[in-house]
């Protein structure tokens, strides 16, 4: 990475060991920042859940490898999810449309099917915001309550052999 041209001016941040490691801190950060990534935009999600790891501190390698939660195969059900959540949201029901669209459907034609596109798309886009900010703030959470667990599961396990052995010893 360091001898790339195009990546040499930036490849002392992205070789830093703490980029790498996995931490308390860095953990939860990177699985925030991969499910941001994911769900914000179509294509690229695993540069740009890189490039922001580097000013947020979080571990690169989670990070990139969340956003593989949308892939080419989830996608339709995600679309499907997120046209949900944001027709939820913004209370947008085809009574809603039809009103707003009155005075086109008279036109009728490619226009009507445009105005529909547009409504869609729109809800959709806003469904994936809200899906990108809410999955983010609550991979954060689980992810530290799950590092929480595991990090006290060892120490309780090194306790105990610990014990163990000092039962052992007498």
């Amino acid at each position: 990475m360091a001898g790339n041209r195009w990546l040499a001016p930036i490849a002392h941040r992205f070789l830093s060991p703490e980029l790498w490691r996995f931490t308390r801190r860095s953990v939860p950060r990177g699985v925030a920042l991969g499910l941001f990534a994911a769900f914000i935009i179509p294509v690229g999600q695993i540069f740009l859940a890189a490039f922001l790891a580097l000013p947020a501190r979080a571990n690169v390698p989670l990070s990139a490898a969340v956003t593989f939660v949308t892939n080419p195969f989830t996608i339709p059900f995600w679309l499907v999810i997120a046209n949900k959540v944001g027709g939820f949201i913004l209370k947008v029901d085809q009574a809603t449309v039809n009103t707003a669209m009155a005075g086109e459907i008279e036109r009728g034609g490619w226009w009507q099917d445009f105005g529909w596109f547009i409504e869609t798309a729109g809800v959709t886009a806003f469904g994936f915001v809200v899906m990108s900010l809410v999955s983010a703030a609550l991979g954060y959470l689980l992810s530290g309550m799950i590092w929480r667990w595991w990090v006290g599961r060892k120490h309780r396990a090194r306790l105990e052999r610990y014990r163990s052995n000092q039962a052992a010893a007498e």
